[in-house]
């Protein structure tokens, strides 16, 4: 597939399909287009932003909060599509989808959630007390959806918990979908996750499970103590918990950082996608992990595809004095 150029010239995107919300409690209904204004390889959005670095193969994908949050159902009705619940997801979705049709040779996708963890916790206590109600049903319904489209992204996913981070509740599913989780741990800039309630199972991934029944497959006791005691965790707290994979101090973390974004971006894409797509989906086989997970598909499909077999591939070259060359764009 031809992968399409974006100009450098600063331009509105706008996304053909709109989102029409009505009710007959509503003032008004709402229409709203995902939009993102794009400049070179940086698409941003209201909420989210994606910035691509393609001569390192990486792309940081970033979701911000907005200041305040809508408190009942009628304020939800009333900003229909415009609910930043709906909002962001649905530009996080559009980008998503750049990042997998316009940007091949990206390997590695950098995640951060920026904001007031405790608007996301509002919103969530919202969405459950209000969750038999059609329109915040239908808006659970989307935020599942794209993130499954986070879980089937066929690159390395690395989510970073820095100052500043809001990787709370549903905003944590964000993190559990990574492939590693790094935490900053400094007494002076200190940073927390909180769960709650959205973390049990309201999201269920393709195996059904939630991400954290398939982050803890193997080992329920950790699972039963984080859904029985939720609430916040430091860095040392999430590390010990098994929430995060790495919480290196403030003098590591630098180095830490960029020699796990260097060594990965550097992996054949069709390692990646073999890698990663088969620890996502661990546990119960269901159609939608047949399709996407099975590790015997991908290993027959990896090992018979040029980047491994064809004369200067990955297999062709072991053992042997020179460097494999990959396509990159194959993912």
């Amino acid at each position: 597939m031809r992968s399409r150029r974006f100009s450098t010239r600063r331009t509105r995107l706008r996304v053909s399909t709109t989102n029409q919300s009505s009710d007959s409690t509503s003032s008004a209904s709402v229409a709203r287009t995902v939009a993102a204004e794009r400049e070179g390889d940086t698409l941003t959005y209201d909420y989210v932003t994606l910035d691509v670095k393609r001569g390192e193969r990486i792309a940081e994908l970033t979701l911000r909060l907005p200041e305040t949050c809508p408190r009942g159902l009628d304020e939800v009705r009333e900003q229909g599509a415009r609910w930043w619940y709906v909002q962001a997801f649905r530009e996080l979705d559009d980008a998503l989808l750049n990042l997998r049709f316009n940007f091949l040779d990206v390997g590695l996708v950098v995640l951060r959630v920026e904001g007031d963890s405790k608007v996301a916790l509002d919103t969530d206590g919202v969405v459950g007390e209000f969750e038999s109600d059609w329109f915040v049903l239908e808006a659970r319904h989307l935020v599942k959806r794209v993130l499954k489209r986070l879980d089937l992204t066929a690159r390395s996913l690395f989510a970073f918990i820095e100052p500043g981070s809001a990787f709370a509740g549903t905003l944590f599913e964000l993190a559990l979908a990574c492939d590693r989780i790094y935490m900053l741990d400094d007494p002076d800039r200190p940073t927390a996750i909180r769960l709650n309630d959205m973390n049990a199972g309201a999201y269920p991934m393709s195996n059904g499970l939630s991400r954290l029944e398939t982050r803890f497959l193997g080992d329920p006791a950790k699972l039963e103590a984080a859904l029985e005691s939720p609430g916040e965790y430091d860095a040392l707290a999430a590390e010990e918990a098994g929430l995060v994979t790495y919480a290196p101090d403030d003098i590591d973390w630098e180095d830490e950082v960029r020699i796990a974004i260097e060594e990965r971006a550097k992996f054949s894409p069709d390692a990646m996608t073999d890698m990663e797509a088969n620890l996502r989906f661990a546990g119960p086989e269901t159609m939608e992990t047949k399709i996407f997970g099975r590790l015997s598909a991908w290993q027959n499909w990896i090992f018979q595809r040029p980047n491994a077999v064809c004369v200067r591939g990955a297999l062709t070259c072991y053992g042997q004095p020179q460097r494999p060359v990959f396509d990159w764009t194959r993912t």
